[in-house]
């Protein structure tokens, strides 16, 4: 099968046209709440909560869609008079976002999560099924460890099924025993992974490129697979 690199993948018709996180709100049915089982808002007051120091908290949502949840998420921490000590910031290919207010506090940038640089860490990162969507996406698993502050936290919907080796079989058991190895924790029923620490991340495999006829996933909706050469692990 031929494989795109990520330039081309961003062209592609799974990429442009997908819905998947385009309406999802902060809290609710349809919801970053739902999804990642704790609402981003809580984590953030809560850490404010602890430290009780002046220092701002930062949450990062890669693949925000249209920005919504990120975008009532800064309205109810100014509601709650915290909004000078947090800020949010939404990612994503597409500059599709809904109206949002132009605060200090949120930030809504326009780029690829394999290649973005951002200026500083933060406590809590997030992908709601964003990573379906991903040509190099342990490259992100990589880089968001980096990005995260010491003890900060991060959660992201991940299907290992569309990580593939070369010759086209899933990267399977082994792959999960390489991501826990580095200090992921993969929840395989609710296709779940995370982590509690920063940490400077080198997987042992080399992307190839990406399939994006791959067909739907779990969700029932067209996913991108991801495919690797596994390296020997440095020991």
């Amino acid at each position: 099968m031929p494989l795109l690199d990520d330039d081309t993948l961003a062209g592609s018709a799974v990429v442009a046209n997908s819905a998947m996180n385009r309406e999802r709100r902060l809290a609710g049915v349809n919801s970053y709440a739902r999804e990642l089982g704790f609402d981003p808002v809580d984590v953030l007051t809560g850490l404010l909560r602890v430290t009780g120091s002046p220092e701002t908290v930062a949450w990062l949502d890669l693949c925000c869609g249209t920005g919504r949840a990120v975008i009532e998420a800064a309205g109810r921490l100014a509601e709650a008079g915290l909004a000078e000590r947090v800020l949010i910031e939404g990612l994503d290919l597409v500059d599709a976002y809904d109206p949002a207010p132009a605060v200090p506090w949120l930030r809504l940038t326009t780029a690829s999560a394999t290649s973005w640089q951002p200026a500083r860490r933060y406590d809590l990162i997030t992908s709601v099924h964003g990573l379906h969507y991903v040509g190099d996406k342990l490259a992100v698993l990589e880089r968001a460890s980096s990005w995260l502050t010491p003890g900060g936290r991060f959660v992201a919907d991940l299907d290992l099924a569309n990580i593939r080796l070369a010759s086209g079989t899933p990267a399977g058991r082994r792959l999960v025993s390489d991501l826990r190895e580095a200090g992921f924790s993969y929840d395989g029923r609710r296709r779940r992974i995370g982590r509690d620490d920063r940490a400077d991340v080198a997987l042992p495999y080399q992307y190839v490129g990406a399939d994006p006829d791959a067909g739907p996933n779990y969700t029932g909706q067209p996913a991108v697979n991801s495919h690797y050469t596994r390296r020997p692990l440095n020991r």
